[in-house]
């Protein structure tokens, strides 16, 4: 599998792509809060060279190889991004793929601009509950990460070993004689400090495009969440991965990825 690497610039907040090609239709992937655009590469390897589809994966602003202090991490922001990087690598329509955080600025994005979405898959994702204390946990907990880790294989136990623990480690960049994250804990609370305040079920009765939600049978969205969903939208298409968490893409990419070539295959009659 060959990626080639892009940089897309709006409004001089600079945004690293990794571009898979293909003829096929164009799949935006989106990775969630503190994650990286690596974080695909498993659910690329199983839907295969067949399907050629083009993939697109981000690391989003704050991120990965993107703009790590960005002056702006509102949830406009982050969708403004996706639309740039959209138009900017002339996708047309593109499936939008998101999970957790990533899911939520999928759904703004198709939610704000119909005519630029083609699709959205939302992974472990959902519009949200009010949950003030939010930020502040999540900056407590990713501060808490034993940085630097003395080495790779190190970071890959402390996040579980396996298959997600790699990915995870795959995160990390190597200097000054340890691993370190490749992002901010401010950053990343900044971040979330929008879906604390409050929920966003407007944009999510407002969407107009074909959507399936994907949910791990132990994930971290509560049960009325999805049920809410699944009534204020009774089109959309509703998935449970078993034995999977909140990474549904890192602990089962090959179910995911069947899911996901079902629904693309699917929105050829729309198209």
């Amino acid at each position: 599998m060959t990626w080639t690497e892009h940089t897309v610039v709006r409004e001089g907040v600079r945004l690293s792509c990794r571009d898979r090609g293909g003829p096929g239709v164009p799949i935006v992937l989106l990775h969630g809060l503190a994650g990286h655009a690596g974080e695909w590469d498993a659910l690329a390897a199983h839907l295969g060279d067949r399907d050629r589809h083009r993939l697109v994966a981000v690391d989003q602003r704050g991120h990965g190889a993107s703009e790590r202090r960005p002056g702006d991490v509102s949830r406009a922001a982050y969708v403004a991004d996706v639309v740039a990087v959209v138009e900017q690598l002339g996708l047309h329509r593109p499936v939008l793929v998101g999970q957790s955080l990533g899911g939520h600025t999928a759904m703004l994005t198709a939610a704000a601009h119909p005519d630029l979405t083609g699709g959205l898959v939302l992974v472990e994702a959902g519009p949200g509950r009010d949950d003030p204390g939010r930020p502040a946990e999540i900056a407590q907990a990713l501060g808490a990460w034993p940085t630097p880790f003395p080495s790779r294989a190190a970071a890959v136990d402390f996040f579980g070993g396996g298959t997600v623990g790699e990915s995870w480690a795959d995160g990390l960049e190597e200097r000054d004689g340890g691993w370190w994250p490749r992002f901010d804990p401010d950053v990343m609370a900044e971040a979330l400090a929008e879906n604390a305040r409050r929920s966003f079920w407007d944009e999510w009765t407002g969407l107009t495009c074909p959507t399936l939600a994907v949910f791990g049978q132990a994930g971290i969205i509560p049960a009325e969440e999805t049920d809410a969903m699944l009534e204020r939208r009774p089109e959309t298409v509703a998935a449970s991965v078993p034995a999977a968490g909140h990474d549904v893409h890192l602990e089962h990419p090959e179910a995911l990825g069947r899911l996901l070539r079902e629904y693309v295959t699917g929105l050829g009659r729309h198209r």
